[in-house]
């Protein structure tokens, strides 16, 4: 069932989300957790890196599975999904590397990386809790508004303005690719709990949509 919760500011639905977590991991230090990249869940991931330091709670053997990647970017580039998920959540964490996975998105492998993918999160008993951002046109992962509810993890067009909203991150929009493979709606409403989470003006018609 799904609850909208108002909160005066980011800051709040940070601690929201992280106390959330923190308390799930104490019962469960096994715990599958849904990653999202993107501004949005930055300040959540941080505020939960405080509980899990002061409390001094066992990360060693959460999995974690993000949302998407790029498709034909190599592994390597700062803005990989498999770059940035390492920088802003695995070290930030402390979670263990080998048991934090990103969608393949190398071309050569392509055709089957969403399945396996599907599989492997099956594989780690499904994911406990999912944190996600939303677009300003209404995206989640990279998944456009009219994406089938059913869809799994699959290689996905980029539209234009997601490009653009994306450009900041590269020196210009040449720069960014226009595939990237992604979990799907199906694979993310599987998800035992969900944090949708949206701030600012230009997410306020997106949500209003959405809700």
């Amino acid at each position: 069932m799904a609850e909208v919760i108002i909160v005066k500011d980011p800051q709040q639905a940070a601690v929201l989300y992280a106390t959330t977590v923190a308390n799930a991991l104490k019962n469960d230090p096994n715990l599958v957790l849904g990653l999202a990249t993107g501004s949005t869940p930055v300040q959540a991931y941080r505020e939960l890196a405080k509980i899990i330091q002061a409390e001094n709670i066992d990360v060693s053997q959460v999995q974690g599975f993000a949302l998407d990647e790029y498709a034909g970017l190599s592994e390597d580039h700062p803005e990989s999904y498999h770059n940035v998920i390492q920088r802003t959540v695995t070290q930030v964490l402390n979670l263990t590397p080998e048991l934090v996975h990103v969608p393949n998105g190398s071309m050569e492998s392509i055709q089957t990386a969403g399945k396996d993918y599907d599989e492997a999160i099956e594989c780690a008993g499904g994911i406990d809790i999912q944190i996600l951002g939303i677009g300003t046109d209404g995206h989640i992962g990279f998944n456009e508004p009219g994406s089938s509810l059913s869809s799994g993890t699959r290689i996905k067009t980029l539209t234009q303005q997601t490009r653009e909203d994306n450009a900041r991150f590269f020196n210009s929009i040449d720069e960014v690719p226009t595939h990237c493979i992604t979990q799907g709606i199906g694979t993310i409403m599987k998800a035992r709990h969900v944090f949708l989470l949206a701030f600012g003006e230009n997410k306020a018609d997106a949500v209003v949509q959405t809700v």
